[in-house]
């Protein structure tokens, strides 16, 4: 929680980022590994009425995941 903390304040993203130590929540969206291998990479924008508007899934560009969450956001915004 203390890194995603630090993330918002250095960025003002101004809105909540999740921290998941327990693997609950990637359980639920599929993305947990077997064991202690960690979770498969994806990001998730969630919108205001708590429903998944994207979900990008790349192990290995993270810039996939960085351009379309911003996109995804934008759209989100202009709606």
């Amino acid at each position: 929680m203390d890194r995603q903390k630090q993330f918002d304040d250095k960025f003002d993203l101004g809105f909540p980022l999740l921290s998941d130590p327990d693997r609950e929540v990637a359980g639920a969206f599929g993305v947990k590994r077997l064991g202690r291998l960690p979770s498969k990479r994806a990001t998730f924008v969630i919108d205001t009425e708590r429903r998944v508007a994207k979900a990008i899934r790349s192990e290995t560009d993270m810039t996939t995941h960085a351009d379309q969450a911003l996109e995804a956001l934008r759209n989100l915004r202009s709606s």
